[in-house]
């Protein structure tokens, strides 16, 4: 297989990830032989790899607790009216300390992306989703065909259990 990579992909925070064996890949509209019986064994067979768990800071626990219930916070400044992300006290706009949390709508577009193929025991994509509120975030892309994916691709958030069980916000295509 080939690598398939477009942007810039930066470094994730968290432990190292695991790969769980017994999950399954979801593959659907991905072309090729469809209905061949190794076809469907080897697609079953295929290593999921396990999101790393969240590292957790006294400015980003509120934001980890509505992850945790499936809620997409992002910050929003109430002196310039801005939204950002990641967790901070301060505004990175206006250096305000007066911010607030606010539910993000949970939709976006792909901004860059990577497919990580070789030296991993799972594949996966990482991507800077740009979100309809403005903010960028980087996170995981699941769910999809990865030679599918495009810069420019409407996706929307999901909720995936990291290798100790807790919720981490990540984005599916529409």
């Amino acid at each position: 297989m080939s690598e398939k990579s477009s942007g810039s992909a930066a470094g994730m925070t968290g432990t190292a990830a695991t790969v769980d064996t017994a999950a399954t890949v979801d593959t659907a509209g991905t072309a090729g032989t469809a209905g061949t019986a190794a076809s469907s064994a080897a697609k079953a067979a295929a290593p999921v790899r396990a999101i790393p768990d969240p590292l957790l800071n006294p400015e980003s626990r509120r934001w980890w607790d509505a992850a945790a219930q499936r809620r997409l916070l992002v910050g929003r400044c109430e002196a310039c009216g801005r939204h950002h992300f990641y967790p901070r006290a301060l505004c990175p706009h206006c250096m305000s300390d007066r911010t607030a949390w606010v539910e993000a709508g949970g939709g976006g577009v792909i901004y860059s992306f990577s497919v990580m193929r070789r030296g991993v025991p799972a594949p996966y994509a990482i991507a800077y989703v740009k979100l309809d509120e403005g903010v960028s975030m980087l996170t995981n892309l699941v769910d999809c065909d990865f030679d599918a994916l495009a810069i420019g691709q409407r996706v929307r958030v999901a909720f995936a259990p990291s290798a100790s069980g807790a919720l981490v916000p990540v984005f599916t295509p529409d």
